[in-house]
């Protein structure tokens, strides 16, 4: 089980508790970025791999327009994340449960608790963050340098991120693709922001090929450079980044859908009306029960229609800070 956050947060969470007495910050993960001992990603970084994937992708980030060093920064750790958890995935034979809950509910896996180490301790590294939270640990937790200091630093171009470092955590056992979900901020803060406020927002799949999907809006780029979603792929022997799609552009129509929640039909009549016109209308059905897997499909193919409809009885559990916002900047940002 994880040990109680050395830091606990300032509004404490009670969803995900199991029983009234449990203790307020059961299953919340402390953000400290420290990685287990027994599932450690510090193999993929030796041999100089660590600095090739920080230069191939710099350079490609140059190439798309981009200018400002600490937002080139701020994606580049999100691309050391994906490596690592890249890394924790093949290796990681245990799919075990770690006895508690995130704050929506959801069962946690060790591995859920290792990947959202790997992506904090990426993030703390990267010296241009001040804030990050994410469904594993769903509070504003400082990632500050450890050399901050306000009087030297606080004019400094700071980011926030809030991420899902593991999407897709309950297919895994059937070896399906999953991924990972990545948003960016400017500031030092991320409670109250708004999706169209983003600078950039990343989403990896972890699959037979490692990708990373990102998406640039205009005015994150050089002046009069529009919006940019493009594709770059983990390559020889995870030590470098290749572009692997130039730009990846949504065609306004595309006869493909996956409608997550079915469960909701039961009870929400415009749910069931509207799948049964995609069924009536012969959309090609591509469903694999993880939103990145089936939102990525999506992009690889130039469309197609991705929805997750709450009902009375059968809740939705997308959230906006960690998967939703992020995933919007990309589809915008694509078409």
């Amino acid at each position: 089980d994880q040990h109680p956050p050395t830091h606990p947060p300032s509004v404490p969470h009670v969803t995900g508790r199991r029983t009234p007495d449990e203790p307020p910050h059961h299953g919340i993960n402390d953000g400290s970025g420290f990685p287990c001992p027994t599932h450690t990603f510090a193999p993929i970084d030796k041999k100089g791999k660590a600095v090739t994937r920080d230069a191939s992708l710099t350079d490609i980030l140059i190439g798309k327009s981009l200018s400002d060093d600490r937002l080139i920064g701020a994606i580049v750790s999100l691309g050391e994340s994906t490596a690592h958890i890249a890394y924790l995935l093949q290796n990681y034979v245990e799919h075990t449960y770690a006895g508690t809950q995130n704050a929506s509910g959801d069962d946690q896996l060790h591995l859920d608790i290792d990947c959202d180490n790997a992506v904090f301790s990426a993030v703390r590294d990267a010296g241009v963050f001040a804030t990050a939270a994410s469904e594993e640990t769903p509070v504003e937790t400082d990632v500050l340098p450890s050399n901050y200091k306000k009087e030297e630093h606080e004019n400094l171009n700071w980011f926030s991120v809030g991420f899902d470092p593991l999407d897709g955590s309950s297919i895994i056992d059937a070896n399906f693709s999953v991924g990972s979900i990545f948003g960016i901020w400017p500031g030092k803060r991320l409670l109250g922001r708004r999706g169209r406020e983003m600078a950039a927002s990343a989403v990896a799949v972890y699959g037979p090929r490692t990708t990373l999907i990102i998406a640039l809006p205009g005015r994150s780029r050089d002046e009069g450079c529009g919006d940019l979603t493009f594709e770059v792929t983990l390559v020889k022997d995870r030590s470098h980044w290749e572009v692997s799609r130039e730009e990846v552009i949504l065609k306004p129509e595309k006869k493909v859908f996956a409608p997550g929640n079915l469960r909701a039909t039961n009870d929400n009549e415009r749910y069931d009306r509207l799948v049964r016109h995609w069924i009536e209308e012969r959309y090609t059905l591509r469903y694999s029960g993880g939103m990145v897997p089936d939102v990525y499909h999506m992009f690889a193919k130039s469309g197609g229609v991705f929805s997750n409809v709450s009902s009375e009885k059968a809740k939705a559990k997308l959230r906006l800070l960690y998967e939703v916002a992020a995933m919007g900047l990309l589809v915008e940002c694509a078409g």
